[in-house]
Formats: structure tokens, sequence, C-alpha cells
């Protein structure tokens, strides 16, 4: 099958680690939509699960799956990412071509495909860089629970035991796939792909390549093509859902019992009405106006306005609404060609279906219906450019032109609750603060509002009303105009989601989307028992003080627990006088007896914590080369116990946690630093951070 070319077959699914279509019976072809490309009608395929198992599937998925990828550590799994992201852009050109044939120009494919394999790339580095390698994530300290240290607590996530299952809207079948995966496969949660029909073939092609580069773990990844009306009835406890689309269907789906009363999982990304604020500041010819009508304009015409991020309410003073008007509409007529995507100069393509068309330009009419005024554009059929450069109506194709309406009445219902979903805003004007951000409020819960303003003031009393009503905030000036990656742009190390309408979700946002699929627990059991559990040495738990200094030891040979005792060492007044005037640290707590006595922490003159934590490293350092390559910082650090002139301190040094690199021949040791005085006191308590060898050092060879 040639990928850019018409499919008229059935579209695959992949499950259970194997491609699978409908089969034709001896006296019919089973049920199936058609597929038409979005600028022509032309059928590219048909799409049906008619025969498929779905309940075979999730189980798959469950078993052979999970037990794959929980094979592997989050630093294996963040790798595998990587490499499946450039598997993907090895053969990202076979995407742009196919999308072309959803209505995507080649900058809208950029947002979905590129933008999908970005999130790839983010979330590698993300868990390389702030998970453990290791299976179980430990979230916040310890709480110790007993007074002589034998009973703590404390919180881990571990991977929910089912699948993730992903039911996603047609408007990015590529970047919706994959900033759902991307956190779920971090989790070590395996994935079933639901695409929307319309666009389902693109999102087939790139599952498609990723099973062609031989890197998923058996039962990862699965993809059904077609209607799935029984899923809910074979969800079970463990099992998440993740849904984007309407907020209708979000919520019944959300009714259903298995997600009730059953335990599944359910996070919703919906469509919400959102707005763009321009400030009274941001008048016509000031910097913050030009950003506005430039980033409304984009929000119009990126993917045809197909966007749950898409502007749906341009909120501006009543002074300034026919400067935007006309600079909305000069705008669109220097910067917008409408028209087939694989066409020459073609800025904005089609709608994504000819039945997706109809239900935006039901939608504008109810808009107008409640008082919307067409100041821009029309629902006429419009002309467009052609894929072989003649100009003309395009009657099979899903096109509409860039509206934009005008609302006297700022306060009509509709226009906070009804949503076009395509090139379409309406416009509202206000006449304080106050009043802009109630309107805001009326969205009833968005994903993004954007303000444009230059004036701190009013950017911050925007802010802090409308702030609890979205998921997302632009702050737009003229110092982060063209920084900004504008009020669309979902990035994978932000939260994407909102409250109310919007769904409540969070798709995205680090390592907090790749917790959604993980269970939060807390465990309560003796040092030696949380050290097994989570692979971080725990004070109280077995130590190893051997003959051999740790140091001496690659990752291969320490274990957790390892640990070195040093010798005391006493703190004199000539030590404490020389440390502060090599390092210029004269406070007084070190060199005036009567104002440190003064002081409700100190006795008398103290030691430097500095000069302790410096000594500290020069008790427990082996100096010769060895496995030990760096060490690159201390953390938590804490100074508990003052030390006088005549104290003596000693430190251990213990292994507590160990996280090879994967890519690297080193990996990072954390070890626990306990200060302690003669008295047997605790001075400070910090972690010493240290890059070490994976394997030992080569002898050297005697000639």
């Amino acid at each position: 099958m040639e990928r850019g070319d018409v499919m008229t077959e059935y579209l695959p699914s992949y499950v259970e680690g194997a491609w699978w279509t409908p089969a034709a019976g001896a006296d019919r072809s089973p049920a199936g939509t058609p597929v038409r490309d979005a600028s022509t009608g032309e059928v590219v395929t048909t799409v049906s699960a008619e025969g498929l198992d779905l309940a075979s599937a999730l189980e798959y998925g469950r078993t052979t799956g999970q037990a794959s990828l929980g094979a592997l550590t989050f630093h294996q799994r963040a790798v595998l990412l990587k490499k499946l992201a450039l598997a993907l852009t090895e053969r990202k050109e076979e995407l742009y071509a196919l999308s072309a044939r959803t209505g995507a120009t080649k900058t809208d494919s950029w947002v979905d495909i590129d933008g999908g394999i970005g999130v790839l790339f983010s979330y590698s580095g993300k868990g390389r860089r702030e998970l453990p390698n290791s299976r179980v994530h430990v979230d916040g300290p310890v709480e110790p629970l007993s007074k002589d240290g034998s009973f703590l607590g404390r919180h881990v996530y571990t991977t929910l035991p089912g699948v993730a299952v992903q039911i996603n809207a047609f408007n990015f079948p590529v970047w919706g796939a994959l900033e759902k995966l991307a956190p779920a496969f971090l989790a070590g949660m395996p994935t079933l792909i639901k695409p929307a029909t319309p666009t389902g073939y693109l999102a087939e092609a790139m599952v498609r390549i990723l099973v062609d580069s031989g890197l998923l773990p058996e039962g990862s990844l699965q993809l059904v093509s077609g209607g799935v009306p029984a899923l809910f009835e074979h969800l079970r406890l463990g099992d998440l859902v993740g849904f984007t689309g309407s907020a209708s269907t979000a919520e019944s789906l959300k009714a259903h019992p298995a997600v009730q009363t059953g335990g599944v999982r359910f996070t919703a990304e919906t469509d919400s009405i959102n707005a763009s604020v321009l400030g009274t500041d941001a008048v016509a010819g000031t910097p913050e106006f030009d950003a506005y009508v430039r980033q409304l304009v984009t929000e119009l015409t990126t993917k045809a306005g197909q966007k749950c991020t898409a502007i749906r309410r341009a909120i501006v003073p009543e002074a300034a609404a026919d400067d935007v008007i006309d600079a909305v509409r000069a705008r669109i007529a220097d910067k917008t060609v409408l028209g087939d995507p694989r066409a020459e100069g073609v800025t904005m393509g089609p709608l994504a279906s000819t039945a997706q068309r109809d239900e935006v330009l039901r939608q504008v009419r109810a808009l107008q219906d409640a008082g919307g005024r067409l100041v821009i554009g029309s629902t006429d059929a419009p002309e467009v450019r052609r894929a072989d450069g003649a100009t003309g109506p395009a009657p099979d194709g899903a096109f509409v032109a860039p509206v934009l309406l005008r609302f006297d009445d700022a306060q009509a219902d509709a226009v906070h609750t009804v949503e076009a979903f395509g090139p379409v805003a309406s416009l509202l004007t206000y006449a304080t603060t106050a009043d802009a951000a109630a309107l805001v409020g009326r969205g009833g819960g968005s994903l993004v509002t954007s303000i444009a303003t230059h004036d701190p003031a009013q950017a911050v009393e925007l802010a802090t009303r409308i702030a609890p009503f979205n998921g997302r905030m632009l702050l737009l000036d003229r110092d982060d105009a063209r920084s900004s990656t504008g009020h669309g742009s979902p990035l994978p190390n932000l939260v994407h989601g909102g409250p109310g309408r919007a769904g409540g979700g969070e798709e995205l946002g680090g390592i907090r989307a790749v917790l959604h699929h993980m269970q939060r627990t807390a465990v309560q059991g003796s040092p030696e028992m949380l050290t097994a559990l989570t692979g971080i040495w725990h004070a109280g738990a077995t130590a190893h003080s051997e003959g051999r200094h740790p140091f001496r030891k690659s990752l291969a040979e320490l274990r957790i627990g390892d640990r070195i005792a040093s010798a005391t060492r006493e703190v004199t007044l000539d030590d404490i006088e020389t440390f502060a005037h090599f390092t210029g640290d004269t406070f007084y707590a070190h060199m005036d007896q009567d104002a440190a006595a003064a002081n409700p922490f100190f006795s008398g003159r103290v030691a430097h914590g500095y000069l302790l934590v410096s000594w500290a490293a020069g008790l427990f350092v082996d100096p010769e080369p060895g496995p030990v390559l760096a060490n690159y910082g201390l953390e938590n650090l804490r100074f508990l116990t003052p030390v006088s002139p005549g104290d003596s301190i000693r430190v251990e040094l213990t292994a507590k946690q160990i996280t090879p690199r994967e890519t690297d021949e080193y990996g990072e040791v954390r070890w626990d630093a306990v200060i302690r005085n003669q008295d047997d006191e605790t001075v400070a308590t910090y972690d010493v951070l240290t890059l070490v060898s994976k394997e030992p050092a080569a002898e050297p060879v005697s000639v």
C-alpha cells in the first residue's frame, strides 16, 4: 500500500501483535464508514472494527504489555521513547503526504507531526532527568512514625495494572496520540489507541512506523480503527481512559458504571470556549495590539480553527472593537489563501470532513440567531485554490472561510456556550477589567486564555481573577511576542487541561502526566523493608562498613548501604579564624564572642557550617583516581547543632541510591552524609552526589 495514495480497502487495526482487518463473509462485506479526502471528497479508505475481539485485545495489553514494559526501568523506557521519536523523524515525510489529505497545510502538519515527535523527545529527557532508574517512584520525604526510627512512612507510585485506552479527536491524529502515549509508556502502562474516524488513517500510518521500527516492547501499543461501542463493558479496575472530544460525549462516558463504581480512571480534555483579552492600554499602533491581531488570525486559520485551544471569544475594550475588526480583516486578506493544502501558496485548508463543515455552519447559524453579526467572512461556499492551481468552487470539499461575529450583547448565553469548532470566533466588548474577567468566566472553564497588555497592574488583576477558570494563561506583550509559542500551543512541560467544561484533565504537564498512570500508595514499615521496596537506603537499615573504601567500587560493585565511617577531627579557634579570613566570611557568630553569645542559637563563637562540610569531605574522601569521577553537588543540607572550638566531628557516608545512566559509561550515586560531634549529636545532614564509572578500572599492565 502506498501511504500517500488512495486507500480503498479497510483501514487495518493493530491488535495482539498483528495487523488485523475485518473479514468479508460469504454473503456480505462488513459494514464500514468511508473516509474521504477533505479537499476533493475522494474516498481514501473504509473504517470498520466489526469482528474485532476487543476484550481479548485489552487482556493482551494487561498481560503481555504489562509484562514487557514492567521489565524495564523508567530510564530504559525513556531511552526507547527517544528511539521511537527518531524512527518517526526518519519517515515523517510519509506522514506529511497523508496529512494533506486530512486538510492540513504543511504548517498544520508540522504542528501535528513534529509536535507529536517533540513530545516523545521531551518525555524521554524528562524521564531520565526526573525519574529514578527503577520501577517505583518515591514521592516526598520520609515520614518518621516512631521515636526510635524503627517505623517509617513513605509515599510510592507504582504502575496501574491495566491498559491506557485513548479515545482521540480528529484534529490531531499524530500529536493527540503521542502526547498520551509518551507519559503512559514512561509509566509502564500499555496503550490502546482509538483514533477518530475522519483522520484515523494518519494515526494508523504513525503506528505502522512505530511497529516497523521493531522497538516497541511486545503488547505495549495497540490500535483499533473503527467503532468500539462496547468498550466500557470490557474495562475494569486498573484500566484508564484518556478521552479527547466534545464535552457532551465526555459527560456520557464518565457516567458509565465502569467509571462510577468500577474503578476505571477517566480523564477528559474537551472543547472549551477559550478567550483572548485585549488590554485597555493595547490600542491600535502598540506592539500588544499588533500581537493580539496576529494571534487571533493565527488561531482562526491554523488547522482551519480545529483546535481545542483556539480562540473562540475575542474580548476587547469597546473603543478598540472597530480597530480590531479592521486589522483582522486586513490580515486575513493579506495572509490567508484558502484551498487544497497540496496547491502552491495555500495557507489554510478545509475542515476534516464535510460532516464537520456542516456542523460548523450549523453552529455559526446558532450564534447568529443569538445575536451575532457577521463582520468578517461568510457562510456561503467559498472560492478556493484547487490542487491544479485554479481557483473556483469545491463542492465536495469541506471548506469554510474565516468567520468573525460581533455580539452587541456580551452577556448573550450562546456566545459563552456554543462552540463552532472551525475558523470561527466571536468579538465581545467590555468596559472594565472586572467586566472582562467576568466574561472569561462565563465560558464555564477553559483550556487557555491569553491577555495582551503591557500594563503589569492590569495583567495581574486579570490573571488573578481568571486563573481559577483556566488551565493555562498566556501574558502577551512586546517583550515576549516574538519568543512566545502562542495562545494555542500546549507544551509537554506545562499542564494541558482545564477546569469545568474543559474536562478537568491534565494530559501533559511533565512528570505529573506520568503519575496519572500510576497509583500513589502510603507505605508504612521498617527502614529495612522500605529500603528493599524503594531502592533507597533509609537510616536504620543495614549498612556495610567493610575494609574496602566505597569510593574504590564501581557501580557494578557498589551496593546500597555501603558505608565509610570516618575518624574524628577537633575544631580549634585557629581553624575558625583561618577559614574566616581565607574565605572572607567574617560573620559575627564566628568572630565576636560576646555578639555570638547574645544570639539565641549559640553559646559563643561557632565554626562555619561550610568549614564542617569541607572537613567532612576530607574525612571521607579517597583521593586516588578510581571509579568516582566527580562530585557534582550537595542537596538537602541542614545544620542542626552548632560546633564550638574544642568540639570534634566525624562523618558517616552511606550509599543511598544508585542510578546507572542507560546511555553513558557511568551513573549517579547519592550518598547519605551525617556529621556528628563528640557527644553523638547530629551536626549536619545532607546528600552528596557523585558520578561513578559503571565498571572497575582496568588494572595497569606490568611490562
